[in-house]
């Protein structure tokens, strides 16, 4: 089985994606808490391409900070595609970004339910031309690992989308 690429590895060479295409990058975290940031901004060089991020644990932070309306939060819960959506094109909004990530989820041990278990992960990824959704259930597994695998997660689509040609 072939090894994943490290973390380390992933941001560099998003980090080098967006340098080279001259974009700059903002990031809306929920479960994880800034270690998406941390992961990118540990690249030398990550300042030109890495605008900043949005640490939006909160359900009244989502609201207030990047705009996510909180009828998406009533209806459908703060772990959810939708919520997931609106957090990613929020801090692109808002931050003036060509692009944005965010993760939202449930670390763990508690908050979980039935339909909605720890480990459970929506990332988003939104540019210019659209706003790519993926949902992770990466259970059960502690609470650490939940935020390491997110981030890897989330690495691993920022850098799919950012690969993909543009479509004019």
């Amino acid at each position: 089985m072939a090894k994943a690429e490290s973390k380390p590895s992933l941001a560099k060479e998003i980090i080098a994606l967006l340098t080279d295409s001259k974009q700059t990058i903002a990031l809306a975290e929920s479960c994880t808490g800034g270690l998406l940031s941390a992961a990118l901004t540990g690249v030398p060089g990550a300042s030109i391409a890495v605008y900043g991020g949005f640490v939006t644990y909160s359900n009244s932070a989502k609201t207030r900070l990047i705009g996510v309306p909180a009828r998406l939060i009533r209806d459908y819960g703060a772990v959810s595609t939708q919520v997931a959506r609106a957090m990613a094109n929020g801090a692109r909004t808002t931050a003036h970004t060509d692009v944005a990530v965010s993760v939202t989820g449930i670390a763990g041990p508690t908050g979980g339910s039935d339909e909605k278990p720890v480990g459970l992960v929506h990332i988003a990824v939104a540019t210019e031309h659209d706003t790519t959704v993926r949902e992770f259930r990466f259970g059960p597994v502690g609470r650490d690992e939940v935020r390491s695998l997110s981030v890897d997660a989330a690495l691993a689509l920022l850098l799919e989308v950012l690969s993909l040609p543009v479509e004019v």
